[in-house]
């Protein structure tokens, strides 16, 4: 019997041991004790924002222009902060100082709003998840192929075709994935979440510094107050560029989909939700200045011409060494931040399959194998073992079918945005906080819930445009960049 309980549901056991001072090694929920900080909660945070999504910023406030770029990238910022730290008082239900722990998002949905909710919750945040997968399969993939043109470039001359294909480093990113993948638990990879996050800060500088030296450059800042002009597209493009771009700034602050999990990993005393807020902010605001500098001098340099991918778009060719350092820093960043992401996933699934099969040897019962050098065994699991390698081999077969980077990431932004970043959030909050019906802080928390979901909207129909537009001239696993 014992072989059938995950390593989870034993800390409950070890609690029983006589003389077992269990206030020394467990929290009050009988689990080992958590041991993350502010620091590593916000580095958490980091590797899961700062990702492919600062990319795409310049091509982003081109759409806008001078006006609505940064002004949108500042909105943004205010809503993730505020709602996120409405999710975070939500951590616990009754006392958010020592009520009942909510180890994931759909706990805390379940616990507040229970219901159809947590289905709807459950369904959005693991699609969502699923999509992030594809998306930093797919902008790893334009990074690696990044060095190699840039190298070509380098040898032969800016104006070599340098064809590259996506497919071969999508297949090496899903390999490295795959094995990562075996890491047991979400609060096993807080070293993976700090050397992503350090990566992070080395590529946008990096591209904060190209742009500076660009502008230096040209002697003048491009750009318009109202964004790409008519006539370099049509109206429509106008419109739809401009709803996708929203999309694209909404997916650069994705991460409330895994803002409990990480929460979850917080010692206590201070209380979990005070140093979450903590985080939230140090993170929000350090990220916002970074989206806001990269965004503003990309668009800067390039004006109306402002590459999708500001790093692997080609506007800059050298110090082709430097564009190599920083398109090598996005992938070991967004390899780490595949795994931040995709754990409570690989949780849930697991937990799931424990609670429908819970004499399966094959689900259950973890094998030791030794580590060469090391004292320590590792604890396989043969149905981890599958399941996260189908997943891996999944995300990866379809970001081959589907490689179109601004357009998945205007995706993801539009389809998780509102639901996991605003609407659980308020609805979960006005419940654990019983805010009266029709009362002026109701009435608010509502009038946001509402000109997000619009803002949603808008921005998904964009990005649905552009893939529309982009699978007119697309091959299946042929793709190439020239």
């Amino acid at each position: 019997m014992k072989e059938n309980i995950d390593s989870t549901q034993s800390f409950d056991i070890s609690i029983n041991v006589p003389h077992q001072t269990s206030y020394e090694c467990f929290d009050d929920d009988g689990r080992l004790k958590r041991t993350g900080n502010i620091w590593t909660a916000s580095a958490h945070i980091i590797t899961a924002v700062i990702g492919s999504g600062v990319l795409s910023l310049a091509w982003s406030t081109a759409q806008l222009g001078w006006i609505a770029g940064p002004t949108v990238l500042l909105l943004f910022a205010i809503v993730t902060y505020y709602t996120s730290s409405l999710l975070a008082t939500c951590y616990r239900s009754g006392d958010p100082d020592n009520g009942k722990r909510n180890y994931t998002y759909m706990d805390a949905v379940g616990a507040n709003l229970g219901g159809f909710h947590v289905k709807l919750c459950g369904a959005i945040q693991y699609l969502n998840i699923f999509g992030i997968a594809i998306g930093y399969t797919i902008a790893s993939s334009i990074s690696m192929m990044a060095i190699e043109r840039s190298n070509c470039f380098h040898s032969k001359g800016n104006e070599s075709p340098c064809r590259v294909s996506s497919n071969p480093y999508m297949i090496a990113f899903g390999v490295v994935e795959i094995l990562l993948s075996q890491i047991p638990d979400f609060d096993q990879i807080w070293w993976l979440s700090i050397v992503a996050a350090v990566m992070s800060f080395t590529y946008s500088t990096i591209g904060l510094g190209l742009g500076i030296a660009k502008v230096a450059e040209n002697g003048i800042i491009k750009g318009s107050l109202t964004g790409i002009s008519i006539g370099t597209v049509t109206e429509t493009q106008k419109i739809w560029k401009s709803f996708q771009a929203l999309g694209a700034i909404a997916f650069a602050y994705s991460y409330s989909i895994i803002l409990i999990e990480i929460q979850d990993t917080i010692k206590s005393p201070p209380a979990e939700h005070k140093t979450m807020k903590k985080a939230t902010l140090v993170s929000v605001s350090i990220t916002t200045v970074f989206y806001m500098l990269c965004g503003s001098f990309g668009y800067a340099s390039f004006g109306d011409k402002s590459p999708g991918n500001l790093l692997t778009g080609f506007g800059f060719y050298n110090p082709y060494w430097l564009l190599d350092i920083a398109n090598v820093a996005i992938v070991i960043h967004l390899i780490g931040a595949y795994q931040v992401f995709c754990q409570p996933l690989f949780a849930f699934i697991e937990k799931k399959a424990r609670t429908i099969f819970p004499y399966s040897g094959f689900i259950a019962k973890d094998i030791n194998v030794p580590l060469p050098g090391l004292k320590k065994m590792y604890r396989l699991n043969l149905f981890k073992l599958v399941w996260r390698t189908v997943f891996v081999i999944l995300t990866t077969v379809i970001s081959m079918l589907m490689p179109f980077f601004n357009d998945v990431v205007g995706i993801l932004g539009a389809f998780g945005f509102w639901p996991l970043t605003v609407y659980f959030p308020v609805e979960m909050y006005i419940v654990a906080k019983k805010i009266p019906k029709w009362s002026t802080r109701w009435i608010s928390l509502e009038i946001l819930s509402g000109a997000c979901l619009i803002v949603s909207i808008c921005a998904g129909a964009g990005s649905i445009a552009g893939v529309i537009n982009d699978l007119k001239v697309y091959k299946p696993f042929k793709t190439s960049y020239y």
